[in-house]
């Protein structure tokens, strides 16, 4: 598919703020606001990590191997592996294999000294999920952010909804058939094998396929039911960690903060709210025992800096990821508990931007709940299932599935509970449709 994705801002740094007015700027350029010392060491850390991430990123962009098989297809892939691990050299594969389990937080508090720096790239390492800058697997869940580069973000003209419209149109332009507005019910099994799905109006597709884009949990045992998988898989697809504890802040400005030090140019970046990796450490903490957290730290963009199309003239809007929202709250996401919540986020935000809070004329909080509610991904988890170690590349989502095959003959997964997992790559898709390709040559 040939696609087109105008971007009204590409190539931005991330800004990480200080609520004495202080701020640290990071990106492909390096560093600045920090010391010449830690200016230095970013630019190593930042080589590292991007030699790293290149060769993730080859793993993540293909089908994985399953293990066990005996298989020369799979026995090929974990060759390559093992060949692109060593082409490293040995002090870089031993490096690697020592931070691949680690902490983010033990890595950047040893490299750096500006804590501001290490709260922008602890906050790298954690955003979407449900862990703190010391939780196992962090440092992988920060690299796999990565993408393949060195981290760069954009914005694509229009918003987000530009990018799903821009395949929709390749798609399309392909012979592509597309229905929106049609929920499917249920995925039709018969003789034990995908026969098609039925929408909730009760019309029948018939396909010899399905690729299912929802989350795994939803997929196995709502839409296609646990009675048509063995028992121990659906025991182990009942278990997938997938518990949201991110909430969305979106809010309508009058007019831009004030931020002495950032102007225009410096708000339309990526603005970071991570006083340090403690702080975050005890934004999370709550978040244990059914509580949002107090002092939020947040992910924010103010995309109507680049893109006038998103909102009216001398108005902005703001988005705003906002750590930690736990989807099972104690006492449930009731009116009062959003409202509370949503306050206390616009006081934080305020803070840190200055102004913000008295230039609000609408805001909206999204739980997990609502995302849950809205989208249909179970838990209102970014990314269908957690991020971590015993849920990536061979184990993603579960053994039994993970090549994409669910154990059904013409039922595959490929949203983001597949390999490689969430954001906006594309390659679970990508893998899912070369999964079956693959198949479909085989047989």
């Amino acid at each position: 598919l040939k696609l087109s994705i105008p971007l009204a801002a590409k190539s931005l740094d991330t800004i990480v703020l200080g609520a004495d007015g202080d701020h640290v700027r990071y990106g492909r350029a390096g560093a600045s606001g920090v010391s010449e010392k830690d200016q230095a060491a970013y630019v190593r850390f930042a080589k590292q990590r991007e030699r790293y991430s290149r060769m993730l990123w080859g793993w993540l962009n293909r089908v994985p191997p399953r293990l066990g098989t005996g298989r020369s297809r799979d026995t090929r892939k974990l060759l390559r592996m093992a060949l692109e691990l060593r082409l490293l050299g040995k002090r870089e594969f031993r490096e690697f294999l020592r931070l691949v389990g680690m902490n983010i937080y033990d890595d950047v508090t040893e490299r750096f000294a500006s804590p501001l720096l290490q709260g922008g790239l602890c906050l790298d390492a954690v955003l979407g999920s449900d862990a703190g800058p010391r939780s196992p697997g962090t440092w992988l869940a920060g690299l796999y952010r990565l993408g393949g580069s060195s981290g760069v973000s954009a914005l694509p003209a229009g918003g987000m909804g530009s990018v799903a419209n821009a395949f929709m149109m390749a798609a399309r332009d392909a012979g592509v058939d597309i229905r929106t507005d049609t929920r499917v019910e249920r995925i039709v099994i018969r003789d034990g094998r995908v026969g098609g799905v039925e929408t909730a109006g009760g019309d029948q597709i018939r396909s010899n396929a399905v690729m299912s884009s929802v989350d795994p949990r939803q997929t196995v045992l709502s839409l296609t039911g646990a009675r048509h998988f063995e028992t121990g898989f659906v025991r182990r697809v009942r278990h997938i960690r997938a518990s949201g504890n991110v909430a969305k802040v979106h809010l309508a400005l009058d007019g831009l903060p004030e931020v002495p030090g950032l102007g225009e140019d410096g708000l339309g970046q990526r603005l970071l709210i991570a006083p340090g990796p403690d702080a975050i450490e005890r934004a999370f903490n709550p978040s244990k025992y059914g509580e949002y957290s107090p002092r939020p730290v947040f992910d924010i963009s103010l995309p109507s800096v680049h893109d006038e199309t998103l909102a009216p003239n001398g108005h902005h809007v703001l988005s705003a990821t906002a750590q930690y929202a736990p989807y099972d709250l104690d006492g449930g996401w009731t009116g009062d508990a959003k409202r509370t919540f949503l306050d206390t986020c616009i006081g934080e935000i305020d803070r840190y931007l200055p102004g913000t809070g008295a230039r609000v004329i609408a805001g909206e909080l999204l739980t997990p709940v609502d995302l849950e509610q809205e989208f249909g991904t179970t838990g209102g988890h970014w990314h269908h299932a957690e991020l971590s170690l015993d849920q990536f590349l061979f184990t993603r989502p579960v053994g039994g599935a993970q090549q994409y095959r669910a154990p059904i003959d013409g039922l595959y997964l490929c949203g983001a509970g597949s390999h490689p997992g969430g954001g906006v790559t594309g390659a679970p898709g990508r893998n899912a449709a070369l999964a079956l390709i693959n198949r479909e040559a085989d047989e």
